[in-house]
This record gives C-alpha cells, structure tokens and sequence, in this order.
C-alpha cells in the first residue's frame, strides 16, 4: 500500500443540534457560512429520525467567532451550538483502500490502541478522515504512521 498522512492543526469541531432536518436550511446555513469567508472541511449529519437533527462541521480555530456569531441567532435562538477548539485533523490517503475491505478497521483499531477518542471522522473513497484533540494527537499520528510503513 502507499499510505501517507496529511496533518491539520487548529481545527474547531462545531455541533448544530436540534436545527431543522430541512435540507434546505442546511443549505442555507453554508451558502452563509461560505459568504463570510470560512472554509468548512469535515461534514456530518446525523441521520433524521424526527423534524429536528444535529449537524457538525469542522473550521479553523481563527474563524470561530465569527461563526458563533451567526449561529447563535439561528432558528430563533433554538439551535444550540457546541464547540471544541484546538483539535487536529489526520487525514490518511490511500489510492488501495478503495479494494480493501477491513481498512477503516484498521484506522480505529490504531486509534483505540493509542487510547484516543475520534471526535468526527470523514471518510471518501481513499481517504479516513480523524479528528482528535490536541492533547491525543501525538500518540494517534505515531499509531497511525504503521499504516504508512
């Protein structure tokens, strides 16, 4: 395999929880997002089991308030919004995985071996995705680098 890692640092974890599960406000809440300049990476919805639903999404720590700033007004104040700041993004990209059944197994295993927890993960076709806190990162990047060897 030819494994590599690519590290972001300084990544805040925003949760929108009970925001409409309308997709068009969602859209609405990133066509925003996207006009005050913020770059959004990592993206997770959960699934819609009611009227309402939580969203996370990742920026970078200079954005946060500025984004805080819109999303505390959103829904007439019913959103609430959580945040963790200070988190790092390991991204592990692999042309291979996309024939290899069992890999993001390996991922978690690796994670749990580094005694960490994944605040988000993201995952495509040849890449996974973590984000872990500051304080796990190390441990997490050097459990994760075997993948690379």
């Amino acid at each position: 395999m030819n494994t590599s890692l690519t590290v972001y640092e300084d990544v805040t974890l925003i949760t929108l929880q009970n925001i409409p599960a309308d997709i068009r406000f969602i859209a609405d809440v990133f066509e925003k997002i996207g006009s005050m300049g913020v770059d959004v990476d990592m993206i997770s919805l959960s699934p819609v089991q009611s009227s309402r639903t939580s969203l996370s999404f990742t920026i970078n720590d200079d954005d946060l308030v500025n984004i805080l700033s819109y999303t505390s007004k959103l829904d007439d104040g019913s959103v609430r919004s959580i945040v963790s700041n200070g988190n790092c993004k390991i991204s592990i990209n692999d042309e291979s995985m996309v024939n290899s059944p069992g890999f993001a197994a390996k991922v978690f295993a690796l994670v749990a071996d580094a005694k960490a927890e994944i605040r988000l993960i993201t995952t495509s076709e040849s890449q996974i995705s973590v984000l872990v806190t500051k304080a796990d990162f190390n441990e997490v990047y050097a459990k994760l680098g075997t993948l690379a060897e």
